[in-house]
């Protein structure tokens, strides 16, 4: 049977048991029993194995296999067992759903995460914003999604550190420099902070079209600097310091907090040292006209890794491979993610490859993401761009506010941080929406529908089931309610949900994917509203009321804490 006493999750220890028995009743190896969650659109149950892998090995039909586990089995947490179409198909007892629930609640202080003993090291690098202008729409998918993966592991007992690594070297500062001292303006500067750095910033770079002078003099600052120039640093840090305070503003608004937030300036002070070793161990090779590369055709790339141009400047590829030995060096982890877009699949595949012909003992993952789309005047998506009139974050934060806001009656009582809340879940699920890897389509009226797949729906769903809590003055995590004696049939859909919980962080894990959680979330909510409709809770008999109340408990914490995974939180009123 299954050991109770083991402070692991129900659900993985059922499915080990079922499979070793599946596995000693034909007589086969457990690594070949596949148990999958059956499609509920089509058969009442909840687990199903498939037979058919067994068929050429036991000479006869998965029909006929499964029939004989039907009648060899003993399951005694399944309600049913029946063979069909050559699988069989398991539906568990409600009654068992909800005693393991009770038993698994009281044994985690929150019921899904995991703690460790000994947790392992994974960092993830996000936000990555460039210091050489405001924080931009396109930096929100970088921001929201790696927060969320920070969030899932934490959930999942590792020890997470997230590392903003940001932007703050190379040509942008030059350009930045010299805008400056051709039009800066004080008062300008004093008024509008980053916002006047980012006006310099396109100003340099259009000018620069017809100037090409203009590079040069951008040049010559960056030398300036990398020499240590005094007026170089000065500069230098007072425009970071503007974009930093900018950063962590918006940060704020969006409740995000990286742990680290070290820049390119960092590594590059480390490069030339790193480099010289490289080709004294013959690595790297250091070509006639300066340039300093590494060849990857081992691992099925042809085009050597550029690690130093002609002109002496280092590269992306320069600091990213000292960020990995920094990070392997001070937090020693089992696994760095990179949350970076598409369009850096390439130089991941180039720097990850690198790193293992260095030698290097960590998992590398990039878990890049689509673009964000919006629908142009003629009606096709395209690319979001300024054109609409928002290119930054806080213009995009304020507007989405301003629609919160207006969603809700003007007596409605509902606080400014509470608007702010349910501004952000409404451009963060729409992150969340579909799998990372597609476009998404930014939409507000989507977005902000209350009946449809949107953050704002989800926390209606939380404050919802609180205020029935309330009413009731009903603790959510009650211990003492009694499992015997009902048959828990009417909350099945929901307890079966619960019973999943653990299982879709690890699959969302797996895949690196905040989608898994943001479509069980929709699940959640979606089955609440159907158990409100078709069950009376607050109004129950005594008996009943108490246990549908703890149900309700169950899905509410279930609910707020898969939706803080995805950095979305649930207002006190809606």
């Amino acid at each position: 049977m299954i050991d109770q006493k083991n402070k692991t999750y129900d659900y993985p220890r059922l499915r080990q048991y079922i499979g070793q028995s599946v596995a000693d009743t034909l007589n086969v190896d457990v690594s070949e029993v596949t148990i999958e969650e059956a499609d509920k659109t089509k058969i009442s149950a909840d687990l199903a194995v498939p037979c058919f892998r067994f068929a050429r090995q036991l000479k006869t039909s998965p029909q006929e296999i499964a029939s004989s586990l039907v009648e060899k089995l003993s399951i005694p947490e399944a309600a049913g067992i029946e063979a069909v179409s050559g699988y069989l198909n398991i539906k568990l007892k409600a009654s068992y759903l909800a005693k393991t629930l009770l038993q698994d609640s009281q044994l985690h202080k929150t019921y899904g995460f995991i703690s460790k003993a000994e947790p392992e090291t994974v960092i993830v690098d996000f936000i990555g914003l460039n210091l050489a202008k405001p924080f931009s729409v396109g930096h929100l998918r970088p921001t929201v999604q790696g927060w969320a993966l920070v969030n899932l592991y934490r959930a999942l007992g590792y020890n997470v550190v997230g590392d903003n690594h940001l932007g703050d070297w190379g040509t942008p500062f030059g350009m930045w420099a010299a805008a400056f001292t051709l039009w800066g303006d004080e008062a300008k500067l004093a008024e509008d902070g980053v916002y006047e750095l980012g006006r310099l910033y396109v100003l340099f770079r259009k000018e620069s079209k017809d100037k090409p002078e203009l590079l040069d003099e951008a040049k010559v600052w960056l030398k300036k600097l990398e020499a240590k120039d005094p007026e170089a640093i000065v500069l230098q840090e007072r425009f970071s310091a503007i974009s930093i305070a900018h950063m962590h503003e918006v940060l704020r608004r969006l409740d995000i907090t990286p742990d680290e937030n070290i820049g390119e300036s960092f590594y590059i002070p480390k490069v030339e040292a790193y480099l010289d070793d490289l080709i004294a161990r013959e690595l790297a090779i250091e070509q006639d006209d300066g340039t300093i590369i590494v060849k990857l055709e081992e691992y099925g790339i042809d085009t050597p890794i550029l690690l130093r141009k002609s002109d002496g400047s280092y590269l992306y590829a320069s600091t990213d491979i000292l960020t990995i030995d920094y990070r392997t060096e001070r937090w020693k982890p089992e696994k760095i993610i990179y949350s970076v877009g598409q369009e850096q699949q390439f130089h991941f595949k180039q720097v990850f490859a690198l790193a293992n012909k260095l030698g290097y003992k960590v998992e590398l993952e990039h878990a890049w993401f689509g673009l964000i789309e919006e629908i142009d005047e003629d009606g096709n998506r395209r690319k979001m761009s300024s054109r609409s009139g928002i290119s930054y974050l806080e213009q995009l934060l304020d507007l989405a506010e301003s629609k919160a806001r207006a969603m809700l009656p003007d007596d409605s009582g509902v606080s400014d941080n509470d608007i702010r809340l349910i501004a952000n879940a409404a451009i963060k699920f729409s992150d969340f929406s579909q799998s990372r890897k597609l476009n998404i389509l930014f939409d507000w009226d989507t977005m902000f529908s209350l009946t449809g797949y949107s953050g704002p729906y989800l926390q209606y769903a939380a404050v919802r089931a609180r205020a029935i809590l309330q009413k009731a003055e009903q603790v959510s995590d009650s211990k003492n309610v009694a499992m015997e004696g009902y048959d828990w049939e009417a909350e099945r859909e929901l307890l079966w949900l619960a019973y999943r919980y653990p299982r879709e962080l690890e699959s969302a894990a797996v895949q690196n994917e905040p989608f898994v959680i943001a479509a069980y979330c929709f699940e959640l909510a979606k089955a609440l509203n159907r158990y409100y409709e078709n069950h009376q809770v607050l109004s129950a008999e005594h008996g009943v009321r108490e246990r549908r109340l703890w149900a309700v408990g169950l899905i509410e914490n279930i609910l707020t804490s898969a939706l803080g995974i995805l950095g979305i939180y649930v207002p006190a009123r809606m």
